[in-house]
Formats: structure tokens, sequence, C-alpha cells
């Protein structure tokens, strides 16, 4: 919901550490896939109640997630680097929750399965949209520098990682949390349903 108005503020934060690493020759993609490592790591620590560690791996994961766009914008953006981006950050979201639900299932496997199927019906409908606006030759006007058309929502990248940093600080109110963001998610994918029906019409 509002990742567009952050981007100002995380160019400006992320762009001296990404010259640095585009100076050594570290390439966005390498910066990607380890992030996406960095994140794994948040799934046992999840699993097995280490909050404050998963804390670290997921704000971590999210920092590394950002400094990838910032060297790509250095060297010079590919399709690869947008695919592989946007294709290791919907596993990522989707493993959060498992984690919890490895933690404790009588109490975190439902509400877990339901919000990794709210993200399949974000994720889905985010995709979808960027497929046809490619075909179009469509770009999304808030997200001109992102790899794909980059549909916005109620539940974007920053509320969910939000919601992800909330529960590792308050781990006994995961499933609340839970339902209560898989019904955003629901109503973000609904909107995007509505969205592509009548743009597409």
């Amino acid at each position: 919901m509002i990742d567009a108005r952050l981007q100002p503020l995380q160019r400006a934060v992320l762009q001296p550490p990404a010259a640095l690493l585009a100076a050594r020759g570290i390439t966005a993609d390498s910066i990607s896939i380890a992030g996406f490592a960095v994140g794994l790591l948040a799934i046992p620590a999840l699993a097995f109640g280490w909050w404050m560690a998963a804390f670290v791996l997921i704000a971590a994961n999210r920092i590394m997630d950002g400094l990838d766009g910032a060297v790509a914008r250095i060297h010079g953006p590919t399709d690869r680097g947008a695919f592989l981006d946007i294709a290791l950050d919907f596993v990522f979201y989707a493993l959060v929750p498992l984690g919890f639900a490895l933690h404790d299932p009588a109490a975190n496997a439902l509400p877990a399965a339901v919000l990794i199927a709210a993200f399949v019906g974000t994720g889905s409908s985010f995709l979808a949209f960027a497929a046809i606006a490619a075909k179009r030759g469509d770009q999304a006007a808030k997200f001109r520098t992102k790899g794909i058309y980059y549909l916005g929502g109620l539940t974007e990248g920053f509320e969910t990682i939000a919601v992800f940093l909330a529960m590792c600080l308050f781990p006994a109110s995961f499933a609340m949390l839970a339902w209560i963001f898989a019904a955003a998610c629901g109503m973000t994918t609904v909107l995007r349903w509505h969205q592509g029906w009548t743009t597409f019409r």
C-alpha cells in the first residue's frame, strides 16, 4: 500500500552500500541468491522458537532484497534478475508462515495454511496482471524501475514484512496476526481481480 512512497527513502539509504558492492564486482543476482539463503535460515529459527534470530534473518533478507535492486540499477537491470527477484520473494513469503506452523502445529498450522493460501491469491493475481500488462506493453506509473509490471494493493512488500517482524516480536499472537493479514490479502486479491477485469476488458 505504501511501497511507492517508500521508494525514494529506500534508494537514498541503499545507494551508498550498493555502490560499494557494485565497485567490488558483486552482482545483483548473487545478492538475490545470498539473500534468499539468509531467509531460508529463518525457517529453522522460527521452528525452534528462536524469535530474535528469526527477526534478524528476515530483516536481513529484506535488506538484501533491496540491495539487489540498487546494484542492478548501477550495473543495468536484466530480465533474469527481475525473474529471480520476484520468484525467490514469493517462495520466501510462503516459507515464513510454515516456520511458525512447524513451531506449534496445533495452534499455528491452520492460520499458517490460510495465510499461505492468501499469498497464493495475491501472488497469482500480481503475476497474471504483470504477464498480460507486458504483452500489452503497459508500464506501472509508480514503479517504472521495476523489472516487471508492479501492481500495488492493500498488502504489498512493506506490509508483509512488517507483519512478519511483528509475528517474531509477538509469537503468541501469530494466529491472530495471520488471520487478520490473510483477510487483508484476500481483499487485495479481489481488488486485483477487479482491476484486471476492468483494465483488460
